[in-house]
């Protein structure tokens, strides 16, 4: 199962992440309403800081086209977009995860899956019934996001079976801040849970 901590602002927390047993880090690109955004500069410091076999995304919630190409332009392993682009907008050696939300269909244009998440760094709750629904349907992976704590993740896993988990909020002391022990204390959960779940249907 796929960890991904994300909203990460500092090449430290990125590295403290990792550390833990991270197997992804995310940064949020091209989305200045978001308290977490960051300038290029920065993005290319923290992914600098992780070495090779972590995954590196950005998070971007533009509608610009031109602004997308400039996310591209960091090179990161895979670019989760909360905005429909073609497909052919992004360099085929860089993944594409479309977030969805309840009511929203599972697209069939993203090929490093769908993470189900109506909370947007708010740490709104996910909702179980749709998030079931998805991973039953799609034939991408599915990564569940929105509301997960170290104290909530265990259930999440076993009930939900998604192939990852994505976490801001939850481990944070404040908007992209995140308080390290609550790192450790979420991946050491969601290793746990994931040994001891019965086989998902």
């Amino acid at each position: 199962m796929r960890i991904k901590i994300c909203g990460i602002t500092t090449p430290e927390d990125a590295i403290a992440a990792v550390a833990a047993g991270a197997d992804a880090i995310g940064v949020i690109s091209c989305s200045p309403e978001s308290r977490r955004n960051l300038p290029d500069t920065r993005v290319r410091e923290i992914f600098s800081a992780v070495g090779a076999g972590v995954v590196r995304a950005i998070v971007t919630h533009t509608t610009d086209p031109d602004e997308l190409q400039a996310v591209c332009a960091l090179c990161p392993d895979e670019i989760q977009m909360s905005y429909p682009f073609p497909r052919s907008m992004v360099p085929s050696s860089i993944r594409v995860v479309r977030v969805i939300s309840p009511s929203m269909p599972v697209p069939d244009d993203c090929d490093g899956g769908v993470i189900v998440d109506a909370s947007m760094g708010k740490g709104k709750r996910y909702d179980p019934a749709y998030s079931v629904s998805v991973r039953k349907r799609a034939k991408v992976p599915v990564y569940l996001a929105g509301g997960l704590t170290p104290e909530n993740v265990s259930e999440a896993v076993r009930s939900i079976c998604p192939d990852g988990v994505d976490v801001a909020t939850g481990v944070e002391v404040s908007p992209g801040v995140k308080d390290h022990i609550k790192i450790r204390a979420f991946i050491r959960a969601v290793r746990d849970a994931e040994a001891s779940r019965k086989k998902c249907e």
